[in-house]
């Protein structure tokens, strides 16, 4: 390649970069998000009634919204808000019982520019779990349970593919420290460990 050819490909391809769109997140923006989580606890939860029960806590997939406002140019404030996730409980592959749950997050989080389209980032926060309408059944039928609410650090990170100037496709990951005490007609049996990872997949918008 000739020195003058070699010149005129660097200049092309300068001027492709200078033109290429750096989408992305500017401060005073907004970014709306929905899609579909997935909260996934961790195995063993705990071992309940002086250690003769042990618990597992399943799985839950339900819609999942975001928002998310940017006080400084890539670092936002994002809430997490979902629909009502619903566990089952159970205790040596018996279920003994279900629990209804909203894990809200608050989290501050950091985008990176690791190209015009692709955004990771990473957010630190916290959660509040409300657990309501427990239920028992099996060999607990017939008695009250309660798990009680909860409230702990939550990790994130993810990235978003920016497909126009304001809209992304983003995956991510969480995970929550959530340990509940769990009640049984009024008395406290013992405390489940649920800390779950959340795997989440949505269409973002900015404004």
């Amino acid at each position: 390649m000739t020195h003058r050819s070699l010149t005129a490909t660097v200049l092309i391809a300068s001027g492709l970069a200078l033109a290429a769109p750096a989408f992305g997140q500017s401060q005073g923006e907004w970014t709306f998000g929905a899609g579909v989580a997935n909260v996934n606890p961790k195995s063993d939860n705990g071992v309940l009634a002086g250690g003769t029960v042990p618990t597992e806590i399943g799985e839950s997939t339900r819609p999942s919204i975001t928002a998310e406002y940017f006080i400084r140019d890539n670092l936002g404030i994002e809430i997490l808000g979902a629909l009502p996730f619903k566990h089952s409980i159970e205790s040596n592959g018996t279920e003994i019982g279900t629990v209804k749950q909203l894990p809200p997050v608050i989290s501050l989080q950091y985008h990176f520019n690791a190209t015009p389209q692709l955004k990771p980032f990473v957010g630190v926060g916290v959660n509040f779990t409300g657990f309501y309408d427990a239920e028992t059944k099996g060999p607990l039928d017939g008695t009250k349970l309660r798990v009680k609410n909860s409230t702990g650090l939550a990790a994130h990170l993810g990235a978003d593919y920016w497909i126009n100037d304001n809209a992304a496709i983003r995956a991510d990951a969480r995970w929550i420290d959530i340990n509940s005490d769990v009640e049984l007609n009024g008395e406290k049996i013992g405390e489940v460990e649920v800390d779950p990872t959340v795997l989440g997949v949505s269409y973002l918008m900015k404004f």
